[in-house]
């Protein structure tokens, strides 16, 4: 039932938005709000409200289509249409309104998600689903929302992202990748369409306070993660006086993802500037001591970890190491080994890195890939697509060669994943003149809740810290485990505070520490 077609449109009915909250009920906005901002974007103010008919899609979640403007300077012009899903509360008689749900990435599709995780306890446990309509979208250019395609099929991206050159070990390796990176750009510029140019998180906040309009509800209650945080900083510095409550779990540096600090977007690439690097190796480093704690339950725990895995990676650096009859790179050894977000994987990587130390034999010559086969419907194009729209980042390949050459030297295995992670962004071809850049730190209605793990291989602490003080009012609670977001780390503390800062929108303690449920190798 989902169309990803961008089509010409009308404004429809002008008394929607009215007669949705007349006839659903308004969220009792937090005393707060009289110190709000008064700042509104004025052009979501002057588009209309979709209206949303839910059918029943299976496993008792309800879909739609919410069309909205695909250029919001001409609200009446071009709509595309965003699929949108619903699991309803499951009491309906405590209802509290609906918790939008925004999984990250930028690519992914929250539909699908949403499927997958909407009763994973840990996230949402019982009591939060009873109280809250668990609502999530296909953000603009992703999946079934005018997802960006870059390819003429499937079978034409597969073949082209399967042979896309890995992250380069050394300066021979880099202008095959610039060259590579390049030519993905121009594909996406000549075959993506318009969306190219309004796929920014400007406009998913957009669409975003369109749907909170569309369900009814009053002001906005959110839980964002990862890159969904800087959808919800955005939406919050956007639309101050809407804001009910806000849950930014592993959270970025807005500021820092947006232009970077003071000069550093014009000289440092994106990842390297949030310390992306910096935050795969604490990971790696607090994975190997939970594995030497674990002893006979970690498969790589054996002698000293930290030293085999020297051992591993240098060899690896030296020729591939051929396992099972499949060679693996230093690039693809580096890579599995930062694969660090789901902590319920540590227990197979470490089964993967013995496996491999112990293999660590005779050399074989293999091409490097850095998109393998699996890769999932618009996921890559759609990730550029975004993030090279929404962020500044050095233009001329020769300052990824400088800043590369530096991580070798202070991050010698993860720190060229960082600087060459978004590199077409480097030659992307569209821009979004409606890009958010600031300010950050409007006055909300309500105080925001930020929440991250210790050690994050894709949000460092350090990086939420420093969202968190960026916003007007917000408080940071730190989940004492390893793994990225609380979607993955599991902690009955994190979520009973995130479900009673949902309820009630009061933030937990100040400095409140919460530990994990259990070890990654229980």
């Amino acid at each position: 039932m989902f169309s990803r077609s961008v089509r010409r449109g009308t404004r429809r009915g002008g008394f929607c938005a009215l007669a949705v909250l007349l006839a659903v009920g308004a969220f009792v906005v937090p005393s707060t709000a009289r110190a709000a901002d008064t700042y509104v974007d004025r052009l979501a103010e002057s588009a209309t409200t979709p209206a949303l008919a839910w059918s029943e899609c299976d496993d008792g979640f309800q879909c739609a289509l919410a069309p909205v403007p695909l250029d919001y300077n001409q609200p009446a012009g071009a709509q595309i249409e965003l699929a949108t899903i619903r699991l309803p509360a499951s009491d309906p008689g405590r209802r509290l309104g609906t918790l939008f749900v925004n999984f990250g990435g930028p690519g992914p599709s929250g539909v699908d998600r949403l499927r997958e995780r909407a009763r994973w306890p840990w996230l949402f446990s019982e009591e939060l689903r009873a109280r809250f309509d668990l609502v999530s979208w296909d953000p603009r250019g992703v999946a079934r929302s005018a997802g960006v395609q870059c390819f003429a099929s499937a079978e034409e991206q597969a073949e082209y992202l399967g042979t896309f050159p890995g992250t380069p070990t050394d300066a021979s390796q880099e202008p095959e990748f610039f060259a590579r990176s390049a030519d993905l750009a121009a594909r996406c510029g000549q075959a993506a369409g318009e969306i190219l140019h309004h796929a920014s998180t400007a406009n998913t906040a957009r669409d975003l306070e369109l749907l909170r309009r569309a369900v009814g509800d009053e002001a906005l209650t959110y839980h964002g993660i990862s890159y969904g945080t800087q959808v919800g900083a955005v939406y919050a510095n956007m639309f101050p006086r809407r804001v009910r409550a806000m849950v930014f779990d592993g959270s970025l540096d807005f500021e820092g993802n947006a232009d970077g600090h003071g000069a550093e977007g014009t000289h440092l690439p994106l990842d390297t500037r949030q310390g992306v690097a910096v935050g795969i190796a604490e990971t790696f480093d607090a994975f190997l001591r939970e594995c030497s704690a674990a002893g006979p339950r970690c498969a790589f725990s054996a002698g000293d970890p930290k030293v085999k895995w020297i051992a591993l990676a240098e060899r690896a650096r030296h020729a591939p190491i051929v396992l099972d009859g499949t060679p693996w790179t230093f690039s693809q050894v580096v890579t599995a080994a930062g694969s660090l977000s789901r902590p319920d994987t540590y227990a197979d990587l470490a089964t993967l890195l013995q496996q491999l130390f112990d293999a660590a034999t005779a050399p074989a010559l293999v091409p490097d890939s850095l998109f393998g086969p699996g890769h999932s419907a618009n996921r890559v194009e759609a990730f550029y697509a975004i993030q090279c729209t929404d962020s500044m980042v050095p233009t001329e390949p020769a300052a990824y060669s400088r800043v590369a050459a530096v991580e070798d030297l202070h991050n010698p295995y993860f720190g060229r994943t960082a600087v060459f992670n978004a590199m077409p962004c480097a030659f992307w071809p569209a821009r979004d003149p409606d890009r958010y850049t600031g300010p950050w730190n409007r006055p909300t209605a309500a105080p925001i809740l930020v929440m991250n793990s210790r050690y994050d291989p894709a949000t460092p602490l350090h990086g939420a810290s420093a969202g968190t003080a960026q916003l007007s009012t917000a408080r940071l609670l730190v989940i004492e485990g390893a793994g990225h977001s609380s979607m993955y780390v599991q902690s009955t503390c994190a979520e009973t505070a995130k479900r009673d800062y949902l309820f009630t929108g009061q933030l937990p303690p100040e400095n409140l520490h919460c530990p994990t449920d259990h070890s990654p190798f229980a």
